[in-house]
Formats: structure tokens, C-alpha cells, sequence
């Protein structure tokens, strides 16, 4: 057969991104998992995820007690006088050993105090300084988080722009916004989604929910060796994706 004016397509089957979920400051995994629970079914379907729980236990009055149910845990703690983490080290070292056990994964998603380890872990892994035996993070989903508040991690997480595909929330009166927008620049074409609400998982607008869908969709191509170059093929391969689910043949 000859190839003048055709065009040879190769449908290379799409896979769910595996992500590792990190809740926020004293709440839980399953905590993180019901916040989450409100995004549409749709959202779900494209993503394989994994929802573990910190390593430390609560060491106070979470702000979620009344609203779910415990235990609740923390990922590391912050000294306002002395302006140091504890336990960071122990954290990273707790979240490696995770993804060595349960991945391999392509993703991080993050909410308020994951959120904060989920940006900056990439930065870290690529200077060696942590996750060194699990494949690259590929991508990241932040929800209301913010850099690294201790200079030193900081600077090593984020003295070079984070250069992989990322997804940052932000509610317009979420008291942690202002930090949410410094940490954009420090990522190469950050994609935002704007909520009306607070230091909150927000419930997906028609708007925000295509947005979300369509990084994902970006992700799953990237994954599975099969990014579009252009608007066009773009167009053409999501046409072709839901034919080929459509018939089953694809798996979501």
C-alpha cells in the first residue's frame, strides 16, 4: 500500500498515571480519599491512585476533628522559633520506601501540607538529594500548597525550575494562596485551576473539571509514548481514543 496522501496511525494503548496520594497536616489517607471523592467519576477513571497515610502520628488538635473521623497524622513537623523541620528526613525516607513498595509510580498528588512535599520532591530528586531509587516523578497535582518554608529546603528543592507537568489548585480564600502563587514560579508552564473556596478539595465546575481532564489526557499520552505534537494529531488521537473505548478495545 502505498503512503501518498495517507496517513499511518499507531494507537499505543493509554494507561492510568499511578499516583501517590499525600494528605494533608493531621488527617489520614482515607480522610484525603473521601475529599477527593466529591470530583466526578470521570476524574477516577483516568487515574490509578494511591492513598497512604504519614508517618507520624498527630501530635495535636487537628482542624478536621468533628468533621472525620481518626487517627490522624502528620508528615513532618515545623519550629516557628527555630525555623527548622523535624523529622523531614525520616518523612522522605518514609515516602521512598512507600513507592518502592507500592509503585512504580508516575505521580504525585498533594493536598495542604502533602501538597507543600509534593512540589518539592521532584526538585530534591533531581539533584540526588532524595527519592534516588524510584523512577522520576513525572508530574505533580498540588491542592493549597506553597514552597518549603525552611530556607535550606527551600533552596534545594527549588534553586533550579521544576521541569515536569504540573497542576496547581487555588482557592480564593485560602489563607495559604499568596504561597500558592510564589511556588508557580518556580515550575516550567505550571497549569491553574481557580476556586472560589478555601483551604479546602474543592468540588469541579464544568470549567476546572476540563481542565483537570485534559491534563490528565496529556499525562496518560506522555506515559504511554504516544504525545501529540500538535493541536491537530491532539484532536485527531482524542477522536480516535473514544472510538477505541467506545468499542472497548482501549482501557480507561
Amino acid at each position: 500500500m502505498g503512503y501518498e496522501g495517507k496517513e499511518e496511525m499507531i494507537m499505543v494503548e493509554r494507561r492510568k498515571p499511578r499516583v501517590m496520594c499525600l494528605h494533608g497536616f493531621r488527617t489520614s489517607g482515607e480522610i484525603m480519599k473521601t475529599q477527593i471523592g466529591k470530583w466526578p467519576k470521570s476524574v477516577f477513571d483516568k487515574l490509578d491512585l494511591v492513598f497512604v497515610d504519614a508517618p507520624f502520628a498527630s501530635r495535636g488538635k487537628s482542624a478536621v476533628e468533628g468533621i472525620f473521623e481518626p487517627p490522624y497524622y502528620e508528615w513532618f513537623q515545623f519550629d516557628n522559633g527555630t525555623m527548622e523541620y523535624w523529622n523531614f528526613d525520616e518523612c522522605v525516607e518514609f515516602i521512598e520506601e512507600c513507592m518502592v513498595k507500592h509503585g512504580p509510580f508516575d505521580g504525585l498528588m498533594g493536598f495542604s501540607q502533602g501538597g507543600i512535599l509534593s512540589a518539592g520532591l521532584p526538585g530534591l530528586q533531581a539533584k540526588a538529594l532524595a527519592l534516588t531509587k524510584v523512577p522520576k516523578i513525572k508530574f505533580v497535582i498540588i491542592l493549597a500548597g506553597a514552597k518549603f518554608v525552611v530556607p535550606t529546603a527551600a533552596d534545594n528543592a527549588f534553586s533550579s525550575p521544576v521541569d515536569i507537568p504540573s497542576l496547581h489548585f487555588l482557592g480564593e480564600t485560602d489563607y495559604i494562596k499568596p504561597r500558592g502563587i510564589k511556588l508557580l514560579e518556580s515550575f516550567v508552564g505550571p497549569i491553574v485551576i481557580h476556586h472560589p473556596q478555601g483551604h479546602t478539595v474543592p468540588r469541579l465546575d464544568e470549567k476546572n473539571l476540563g481542565i483537570l481532564e485534559n491534563f490528565i489526557e496529556k499525562i496518560q499520552g506522555q506515559i504511554s509514548g504516544n504525545k501529540p505534537t500538535s493541536e491537530k494529531e491532539e484532536n485527531r488521537e482524542k477522536a480516535q481514543n473514544t472510538i477505541l473505548l467506545s468499542e472497548g478495545i482501549v482501557s480507561s
